[in-house]
């Protein structure tokens, strides 16, 4: 698939927004569905546009494919990053675009980001149930890093996973 990573325009924000939103939940990702809070944290793509650089995958007839939030230098979308390290958020891919090296993508895209900051890794956070993501991080190099586990709401657990550039 030709697949070209970019930085989203305003105009697609609330596509972006809305892809994000039925990737969490039709992979289940969500303990209330539709009916939980931080759905409206995923489909606002505006609001990360503001404070971090929201990517877009696109297909070559510029079909939107899949999203994700790169923070290079920390603001309030940085959760486990420390100094000098970059992080991505709130990946997602459209479903009929699943398996076609979306998310390879744009892992890659926020990777190379990274190290073009300068930045000496690069951090995420990912649900324990997430195996075929957890697959894809250990593939591009990431390692489980316990130490950062973390919970951002009660019952919620989250396994970080860390990239040395």
């Amino acid at each position: 698939m030709d697949i070209t990573v970019r930085t989203a325009r305003p105009e697609e924000y609330p596509e972006l927004g809305e892809l994000v939103a039925r990737a969490y939940l039709s992979g289940g990702l969500l303990d209330r569905g539709e009916a939980d809070p931080y759905l409206e944290t995923l489909r606002d793509a505006a609001g990360r546009a503001d404070h971090a650089e929201l990517l877009v995958a696109a297909g070559h007839q510029g079909e939107l494919l899949g999203t994700v939030t790169f923070v290079g230098r920390g603001g309030p979308f940085a959760e486990r990053a420390r100094e000098g390290e970059g992080e991505f958020r709130m990946l997602g891919v459209r479903e009929s675009a699943r398996g076609r090296g979306v998310g390879e993508a744009l892992v890659t895209a926020c990777s190379d980001r990274a190290r073009a900051l300068g930045l000496s890794g690069l951090v995420l956070s990912t649900q324990p149930t997430m195996h075929a993501a957890h697959r894809l991080y250990r593939r591009l190099g990431f390692h489980r890093d316990p130490d950062r586990d973390w919970s951002p709401v009660p019952g919620v657990t989250l396994w970080a996973y860390a990239l040395r550039l």
